[in-house]
C-alpha cells in the first residue's frame, strides 16, 4: 500500500479538499489534518446500539499470559471464522447504525493478515479506532497507522520489574519490548493508555502505575484479574463483570457472536454475521442480557470507557478516550 493509500483518498474528506500523506491536495497538508478533517455525517443511531464496539479479529498472539488471558490466545491460535469481507461488512454497518468507535483487539490484532485493511476501512467509513496491542513487535507500517489522528493505542503492563511482567505474559523479553514501544509511542505523540492488572500476590502494580505516569502516559488504569478464560477459578458469572458491560459498549467475537464485552463472552446475544448488528441490538436477547448485568455501585468513568480489565479502579477497560 502506498503512503497516499494509508491516509488519502478515498477515505478522508477534508474541509479544503482531499488530502494524501506528504503531499498537498487543495489547501491541506498532513500537518493540518488534525484540525481540518471531517467525516460525512452518519445515519441516525439505532436505539440500543452501543457507541463503542470491540472487534476480536484474531486469537493469535506472541504471548500466552498463562494465568490471565480472557481470550485464551496464543501463538498457535487462528483468526476465527469471520473472513476479512465479513469484518468489513460489519464495520460498515456499525458506522451506519450509530457506532462511533471500534477497538481492534485479540489476541494481538496486528497479527491478523488484513489488519491494515481493516483499520483503513474503519477510518474510511468515519469511525474512530483504537488498537489494543501488546506492543511486543511493531512494524514500520503499524507505526504509520498508529500516528493517524483518529487512531489511539491501548496496551497492558504488569510490573516495573521485567521478571514479573514476563511471568504474567509467559514471554521473556516482553517487558523490555513493550516498555520501549510505550516510550516510542509517546515520543511520536500517539495517544496511549495502559492497563495494569494484578495477577499474583506481591506483584508491583502500584510501582508499575507510578512508572508509567512518570513516563508521561496520560491514562493508567488499575484492575484485578477476573475469572474468565485462563484466569478462570470458578464458572464465569455476571458478578465477575465490572457492571458496565452492554452499557454503550459491546464486542464481536471471531465467529460473529455479539457479547456485552470481551469479558462477557459467556453471554452471547446473537450473531452479527447471520443477523446483522442492527438485528442483534434490536433483539430481545440483547435487551435481556443488558438488563441482567448488575450495575456497578460506583460507575466506570468515563461513560464511554470499555469493559473490565485492565480497568480503572474498579472500572472498565481496555478503555478508550
Amino acid at each position: 500500500m502506498t503512503t497516499a493509500g494509508l491516509f488519502g483518498a478515498p477515505g478522508y474528506r477534508l474541509l479544503g479538499g482531499w488530502c494524501g500523506v506528504g503531499a498537498r491536495a487543495g489547501s491541506c497538508t498532513i500537518s493540518d489534518r488534525r484540525t481540518k478533517m471531517t467525516t460525512v455525517p452518519q445515519a441516525p443511531a439505532v436505539q440500543g446500539v452501543p457507541a463503542f464496539l470491540e472487534l476480536e479479529i484474531t486469537g493469535q498472539c506472541q504471548l500466552t499470559c498463562p494465568k490471565l488471558c480472557y481470550a485464551t490466545a496464543g501463538p498457535k491460535k487462528g483468526h476465527g471464522s469471520m473472513a476479512t469481507a465479513d469484518w468489513k461488512t460489519l464495520i460498515s454497518e456499525a458506522a451506519e447504525i450509530g457506532v462511533r468507535k471500534v477497538q481492534f483487539i485479540g489476541g494481538e490484532p496486528t497479527l491478523h493478515p488484513d489488519f491494515e485493511e481493516l483499520v483503513h476501512h474503519a477510518l474510511h467509513v468515519g469511525l474512530d479506532v483504537q488498537v489494543y496491542t501488546n506492543l511486543y513487535a511493531v512494524s514500520n507500517m503499524h507505526w504509520r497507522w498508529f500516528t493517524h489522528p483518529r487512531v489511539s493505542l491501548g496496551t497492558s503492563y504488569y510490573s516495573d520489574v521485567a521478571e514479573e511482567h514476563d511471568r504474567v505474559t509467559g514471554r521473556p523479553g516482553s517487558h523490555t519490548a513493550t516498555r520501549a514501544n510505550i516510550v516510542l509511542a509517546l515520543a511520536k505523540n500517539i495517544r496511549v493508555q495502559v492497563g495494569v492488572v494484578g495477577v499474583f500476590d506481591g506483584q508491583r502494580i502500584t510501582q508499575a502505575h507510578d512508572e508509567l505516569v512518570a513516563l508521561g502516559v496520560p491514562r493508567v488504569n488499575l484492575d484485578h484479574v477476573r475469572s474468565v478464560g485462563r484466569a478462570e477459578v470458578h464458572e464465569p458469572s455476571r458478578a465477575d463483570l465490572c457492571g458496565r458491560c452492554a452499557d454503550a459498549r459491546a464486542a464481536v467475537m471471531g465467529d460473529g457472536t455479539v457479547v456485552p464485552c470481551v469479558l462477557g463472552r459467556f453471554l452471547p446475544a446473537g450473531n452479527a454475521r447471520d443477523d446483522g448488528l442492527a438485528g442483534v441490538f434490536g433483539g430481545a436477547m440483547w435487551k435481556e442480557i443488558a438488563a441482567s448485568i448488575p450495575r456497578a455501585a460506583t460507575g466506570c468513568p468515563p461513560a464511554d470507557s470499555n469493559d473490565c480489565s485492565p480497568a480503572n479502579t474498579p472500572a472498565c477497560d481496555p478503555a478508550y478516550d
